[in-house]
This record gives structure tokens, C-alpha cells and sequence, in this order.
């Protein structure tokens, strides 16, 4: 897939692949986020928690300017319809260089590839920009779309978390799923 990177006129990274791109979100993305989400709340229900109102969204918008946060709306390329969201956090460099995943896709886009090609995106950008050695995706059990995304990308599955993240007001297990740069060389190489 050829992955290209750009700077638009407010100086913001833009990832861009054939179906998809990636760019960092803005006020601009408000209202469509928002009324996405609520369209995939049965889609979301018990896995995510993403913004449904103005209130979240600027409280999402302040987190993605954090400098441990590198987070990116997905957008369709032939219509700039948003297709999901992206999101690097706790960003640690040093010697550690790691940061979690966190991802969902919106309806009506959901199983269609289009974060598959975001996620590719994004990989390209933490190991070669961002210079990350690693990158985890927590996921829980029963979410074999989730898994079946990070397994074509080439994460392998690492332990098990009993109880791990609060979600909806309960304490869920996830699968701790994890990509090292030399493996994603590797599989860029296959």
C-alpha cells in the first residue's frame, strides 16, 4: 500500500492511503463524529466509550493534544466521510519507545477495510516518524473483529488481563495483543 504523508494548510500530519486518510481532529470534526457515534452505539455498546456529545468531544479534543497522544480521525478519501478513529496513548519514549492502541470504526463503514488501511497507516507512522518500538492493543475476548484487524496487521497475541479496563460501569477482561517494530519490518517485507 503506498502510504503518503502531508502537511496541510494548518500544519497538520495527514496520513494518506488509497481508500482512506488520517488527519488529526479538529473542532471541525464535532458535529459528524458525534452523530456517528450515536449511530453506532449498538456497534460500541460495552467495548468503547466514544464521544456522544459536545461536552466529550472537547475533553477528547484536549487529550489528542497531549504530548503523550497522537490521535487521528479516519476519514474516506472519495467523500471525507468519517469512517472511525485511531488513537496512540500513554506514549512513552526513552528507552521504553511504546504506546497503547485504541481504535473503533463507525457505522456505516464498520467491515468494509477501511481500518484496515488506517491501521496500516498508522503503524507506518509509529515506527517510522514517531520512531515507537512497540505498540499494544488490549481487546476484549469476544471482539473477534477487533482481533482479526491487529492479527492481519501482524500483532501477536501476548497474556491475558483479567478485570482490566472499566467500560460502561464494568470491569472487562482483555487479551493483550502486541506489535514490535521488527515484526512489523518483517511482515512489510512478506
Amino acid at each position: 500500500m503506498r502510504a503518503t504523508y502531508q502537511k496541510n494548510k494548518s500544519d497538520e500530519v495527514r496520513l494518506r492511503g488509497l481508500q482512506v486518510f488520517l488527519r488529526a481532529p479538529s473542532p471541525r470534526d464535532a458535529k459528524e463524529l458525534i452523530a456517528r457515534n450515536r449511530a453506532s452505539r449498538t456497534l460500541h455498546r460495552g467495548l468503547v466509550l466514544p464521544p456522544v456529545n459536545d461536552e466529550q468531544f472537547a475533553s477528547y479534543l484536549s487529550r489528542s493534544r497531549s504530548q503523550n497522544q497522537a490521535c487521528f480521525i479516519a476519514r474516506r478519501t472519495e467523500d471525507e466521510a468519517i469512517v472511525g478513529v485511531m488513537n496512540l496513548s500513554e506514549i512513552v519514549r526513552g528507552m521504553f519507545r511504546s504506546a497503547y492502541l485504541g481504535y473503533y470504526a463507525v457505522e456505516p463503514f464498520a467491515g468494509r477495510g477501511y481500518m484496515r488501511e488506517g491501521l496500516s497507516l498508522l503503524l507506518k507512522h509509529t515506527f517510522e516518524v514517531l520512531k515507537l518500538h512497540r505498540i499494544e492493543a488490549n481487546i476484549q475476548p469476544q471482539n473477534e473483529a477487533s482481533k482479526a484487524l491487529v492479527k492481519r496487521a501482524g500483532f501477536k497475541l501476548e497474556g491475558y488481563s483479567p478485570r482490566y479496563l472499566k467500560i460502561s460501569g464494568r470491569w472487562r477482561d482483555h487479551e493483550r495483543w502486541a506489535l514490535l517494530v521488527e515484526d512489523w519490518k518483517a511482515t512489510r517485507r512478506d
